[in-house]
């Protein structure tokens, strides 16, 4: 049996075939990955939600948002949606603002509409929501905020409220 030459042949086509099979699953990949990266480069700049890492804290009724990295972001086309223990708030805070229903005058950084309108690296923006508003930020709650930019999340952030 060891001199049949049909059974030598078929021993060393399974793992060829395997490897080959493996090789033309590689060449795939790499074509698929390269059109892809390749779209995503030809896309002119800003058509993509901008690459930004945001951080948040909260402390009684005031919620802070740090831009920790990325790109500037312009907040003129912001919309932040703010929910407390999943619970959105009645009255959303408008950005820029200085005074709006459910929230306390003045907020800070670029969320005020007399300051800059642009939130970059190392910089904050805060507001206070008003006892008016329900619900209220209560400490041991959590409160999250999702960013949007012309209608694209931007991002989902998460945190407990501590004591103001």
């Amino acid at each position: 049996m060891l001199g049949d030459p049909d059974r030598l042949d078929s021993r060393a086509s399974a793992p060829v075939g395997a490897a080959l099979l493996v090789a033309l699953a590689v060449v795939l990949a790499a074509g698929v990955g390269g059109a892809t990266l390749g779209a995503g480069e030809a896309l002119p700049a800003g058509d993509g939600p901008p690459a930004v890492a945001l951080g948040i804290e909260a402390a009684g009724d005031r919620v802070t948002i740090t831009h920790r990295g990325g790109e500037a972001l312009d907040v003129r086309p912001l919309r932040l949606v703010v929910r407390v223990d999943g619970e959105p708030l009645d009255r959303q805070p408008p950005v820029p603002f200085f005074s709006a229903a459910g929230f306390r005058p003045g907020p800070t950084g670029a969320f005020n509409r007399a300051g800059t309108t642009t939130l970059r690296a190392g910089e904050s923006a805060a507001f206070r929501v008003a006892g008016t508003n329900d619900p209220t930020p209560e400490p041991g709650a959590t409160l999250t905020v999702r960013v949007f930019l012309r209608g694209t999340l931007v991002a989902t952030l998460e945190t407990r409220v501590a004591p103001g």
